[in-house]
């Protein structure tokens, strides 16, 4: 798992039942719109993410109408797991212990 999929999913876990629009995750994890979204897209595609589109006026609001993510119920739990693999220290060739480890 990518190191910007991974902010992605953290800032997503931080309320797992809140919605948050993709420039709001992005400046949240700290990156650019063009490496978020296509993140998203995935995501939604094998079923973490739900997403929604905002019911305004873009006129009224004068700017485009938002699309919403919240990680689905199976998402949260495959993320948290997937997120622990992610951090799991890893064991040195020939070494019984991981790093650090005495």
């Amino acid at each position: 798992m990518t190191i910007p999929t991974q902010l992605v999913l953290e800032n997503l876990l931080a309320d797992p039942s809140q919605e948050l629009y993709g420039l709001q995750i992005g400046q949240m994890a700290g990156l650019p719109s063009g490496t978020v979204h296509p993140i998203l897209a995935r995501l939604e595609a094998v079923g973490w993410l739900t997403s929604r589109w905002e019911d305004v006026d873009p006129r009224e609001q004068g700017r485009p109408a938002r699309r919403y993510y919240r990680l689905s119920a199976e998402g949260a739990v495959a993320a948290k797991a997937a997120l622990a693999r992610a951090y799991r220290p890893t064991r040195l060739p020939g070494s019984a212990h991981a790093p650090g480890q005495a």
